[in-house]
């Protein structure tokens, strides 16, 4: 069914998807760990009506009935509902083969699919870029779509290997930069049912050639590739042809051409890095300063908006003559919200930018547009020491009042589990945070006629720091509407409320008032440290006063257990009372001119401590389930399982590996566990698909863990639940390294495995526990599925006071 016609970057048939069949089946994929979706449940019952023109989706559902639907002249699917929406629609889709091929899905404008059973990325964007390798077996296969308006393609390449670059990740070549080797990435598609390896790249531009071996790339899949290339033959600005070609064994396999771009210092510019959360290329832009860039000056980081690339952000400023600009990505134009892996995405460019520019650390300043305002507004509360001032501009404070595809972050539940898993969102809520911004000054800028980001969001943030902030500056540009030119961003009034603003050094602080929700995301505030919480993720408030003269410190603690102070200023041998909460003062003589102390809440009292051990819960490794894809993971899905079991294990691998390179332009290894080992990936995060009876590296890293999952039980401590249909999704640290985690997604049986499907965990701002355990009926019945949630103590350990039992 469909039209034939051809793809020009592929040069291969393509069929274009043009009749079909629509229904309303109730789902729900949103900003927290709990999802639904009626359809789903159905296909993995087994229980699906065969969809047909007026026919019941199922016995359960016999007044959801699939309707025709007809595509329109570009081939688009017109539905009711979208990504995020609790109504959305499915599109059900066949295709008929004579014989087993294999082909690429290009689904545009849809939130996920599945094809003959098997989950897939979605595009909701309509980006374009995604390709999905499937083996379209003999006879009919199926596809259910799950979006608002969708196009689909089935395209049937030339070569079963082959690169794509419509989703390059590209460097400008600087001019007289001293960087004669630069690294981009595009994307390999492996079509094949074979592992791609013993792979060579190479590339050639203005007469220099280079190779570079790749990585493995899994069956029936695609992955982004970093590539070196020479830049000593460009010698003027302008654009460039370079030649990217896939060899192995000496012969070509695949060609592309690809175009880079030489400017000069003056003019702004991308630069690629790798990333230490993954391992991939990642991008940043620069604004430089003019008329040229100086060290001790100030440095502008630029959270963009929604669909806007860092390039395009740093493009809408000018030049400062007293600072440079730099644009960070969040992964991707939507990517995280800036939030989660968007978040270090920011970190790790405002390190490269500090090392790179050396600007002066009391004129650090930071700014965003839209998405980017809730970034601003979200980073200013999260790391309130890093800025000398933040300037908010047509945001909105939290993904609790504004959503984008995703949705919003519940307020609030009646239900204690659900209150349980929204908990592990509380890091999201910047009004709660909102004390942290007394630290620096803050421009909010807003036009008055925004339809996109109400004005209202900015007035309610006014009113909420006017309560309490001294240094707040405040601008409605009248008529503006969202975007009203550069001067969205590019305000001068803002730059120069930025120029009168300094970050004080520690030492000139003498008073703290710091909320955290999570330290494994923020735990210092200049010479105080968060290092433990008594309850894991609610809301922990510090605030002390430090006196030099005396010498002491005096304050009061809201859920901290663990605490560190830096004694500095206090110098060597000095006797340094600390009286916290109204107790008795505690006194302490530092051995050094850089003491530090630390204290514990114990038996409703404070004591001095040692320094805590690594194996027991920190800043260095906090948990949460989400904070194991932090350190270059590794995905190790199950082979000693029954064939099913291992199918879904090296397909839910798949699906999250695809999941992952669309939403954060990211790449991960897949290892098999028989070729997983501990000192092979020494010091990377893991991603185990599996349980203890289908993964053979479940005894290697979850032999002393107190939740264990086999076939048909799972047991957490004393508790046993029973049955097939249980999935369960936990973090657990990894004992030999010091920081690293292993994240499981596992389940009793099929029942349970397919339920751990959904990964709502690549959602910006969604909150995961450390553990939660669902059954299957989850997916109908919401909340009322949850079998158990909640967080390992501060020594790794289940605790009946962090946990909510069904």
């Amino acid at each position: 069914m469909g039209l034939l016609g051809s793809l020009v970057s592929f040069s291969q048939d393509t069929v274009y998807f043009t009749k079909g069949l629509m229904v309303q089946a109730a789902n729900r994929y949103g900003r927290e760990a709990i999802y639904t979706d009626q359809l789903a449940y159905g296909l993995y019952n087994q229980t699906l009506n065969k969809p047909m023109d007026g026919g019941a989706l199922d016995d359960s559902n016999k007044n959801v009935k699939w309707q025709p639907v007809i595509a329109d002249s570009i081939n688009r699917f017109r539905m009711r509902g979208g990504f995020g929406s609790g109504s959305a629609s499915y599109l059900y889709l066949s295709y008929t083969a004579d014989k087993e091929l294999t082909g690429l899905l290009r689904v545009k404008g849809n939130s996920g699919l599945y094809f003959n059973g098997v989950p897939h990325m979605g595009d909701p964007y309509s980006l374009g870029y995604l390709y999905i390798p499937v083996i379209v077996k003999k006879g009919v296969n199926e596809l259910y779509v799950r979006g608002g308006l969708v196009s689909v393609a089935m395209i049937f390449p030339s070569k079963p290997v082959l690169l794509n670059t419509e989703d390059a990740t590209l460097p400008h070549v600087v001019l007289n930069s001293n960087k004669p080797v630069l690294q981009g990435a595009i994307v390999l598609i492996n079509a094949t049912s074979s592992w791609v390896k013993g792979i060579q790249i190479k590339t050639v531009l203005a007469g220099k050639e280079m190779t570079a071996s790749l990585p493995e790339v899994a069956p029936m899949s695609s992955r982004k590739i970093i590539f070196p290339f020479n830049t000593e033959g460009i010698a003027q600005k302008g654009q460039y042809d370079c030649q990217v070609a896939l060899v192995k064994k000496g012969q070509v396999i695949n060609e592309k051409q690809i175009t880079i771009e030489a400017v000069t210092a003056q003019e702004k510019y991308s630069n690629t890095f790798i990333s230490a959360i993954d391992g991939s290329l990642q991008y940043y832009a620069v604004t430089p300063q003019s008329p040229s860039p100086q060290s001790g000056t100030a440095l502008f980081l630029s959270v963009h908006g929604a669909g806007v690339e860092a390039i395009g952000q740093a493009k809408a400023y000018q030049s400062k003559d007293w600072g440079t600009l730099v644009a960070a990505t969040n992964r991707r134009p939507r990517g995280f919200n800036w939030e989660d892996w968007g978040r270090l995405d920011a970190l790790e460019v405002l390190d490269i930018a500090k090392a790179t520019f050396q600007p002066d650390p009391q004129k650090i300043y930071l700014t965003g547009h839209s998405m980017g305002g809730h970034g601003t507004w979200f980073l200013g509360a999260t790391y309130p020491a890093t800025w000398a001032g933040i300037a908010p501009c047509s945001g909105y404070p939290t993904l609790k009042g504004y959503g984008s595809a995703d949705g919003m972050i519940p307020d609030s539940s009646q239900s204690p589990m659900e209150q349980m898993l929204l908990r592990a969102s509380n890091q999201s809520d910047v009004v709660k945070l909102a004390g942290n911004y007394k630290s620096s000054g803050v421009y909010i800028l807003h036009g008055d006629s925004d339809r996109v980001v109400s004005v209202n969001y900015a007035r309610q943030m006014k009113k909420v720091l006017a309560e309490f902030h001294t240094d707040m500056s405040y601008y409605e540009y009248p008529g503006g509407e969202h975007w009203f030119g550069d001067q969205s961003v590019d305000w001068k009034p803002l730059f120069d409320f930025f120029k009168w603003h300094k970050r004080l050094p520690d030492s000139l602080i003498d008073r703290i008032d710091f909320i955290t929700a999570n330290p494994g995301i923020s735990s210092q505030y200049r010479w105080a440290t968060i290092l433990q919480q008594q309850h894991p993720l609610q809301y922990s408030h510090l605030q002390l006063t430090r006196n030099t003269r005396q010498p002491m410190i005096t304050g009061t603690t809201k859920n901290i257990r663990l605490l560190k102070l830096q004694l500095a200023q206090f110098g060597d041998q000095a006797t340094v009372r600390i009286r916290l909460d109204n107790q008795n003062a505690i006194e302490y003589t530092t051995h050094s001119d850089n003491d530090s102390l630390f204290l514990v809440y114990e038996n409703s009292a404070w004591v001095i401590t040692g320094q805590p051990a690594l194996t027991q819960k920190g800043p260095h490794r906090y948990g949460t389930f989400k904070e194991a894809f932090n350190n270059r993971m590794v995905f190790v899905y199950g082979t000693s399982g029954h064939k099913e079991e291992n199918e879904w294990s090296f397909n839910k691998a798949r699906f999250d590996a695809e999941s992952w390179y669309y939403r954060g332009n990211g790449a991960v290894d897949i290892v098999a566990d028989k070729d997983f080992s501990i000192s092979k990936f020494a010091n990377r995060g893991v991603v185990l698909f599996g349980n203890a009876a289908t993964n053979t590296a479940w005894k290697i890293l979850l032999n002393d863990c107190p939740l264990q999952v086999t076939r048909n039980v799972i047991t957490a401590g004393d508790k046993r639940l029973e049955g097939d249909d249980l999935a369960a999704c936990f973090v657990w640290p990894l004992r030999n390294s010091a920081s690293t985690s292993v994240a499981v997604v596992s389940g009793t049986g099929l029942k349970g495995m397919y339920a751990a499907y959904g990964n709502q965990y690549f959602a910006g701002g969604s909150g995961f526990p450390d553990y939660m355990i669902f059954r299957l009926n989850m997916l109908q019945e919401g909340v009322k599925g949850m079998q158990m949630a909640g967080f390992f103590d501060n020594d790794w350990k289940l605790s009946a006071n962090e946990m909510i039992v069904k």
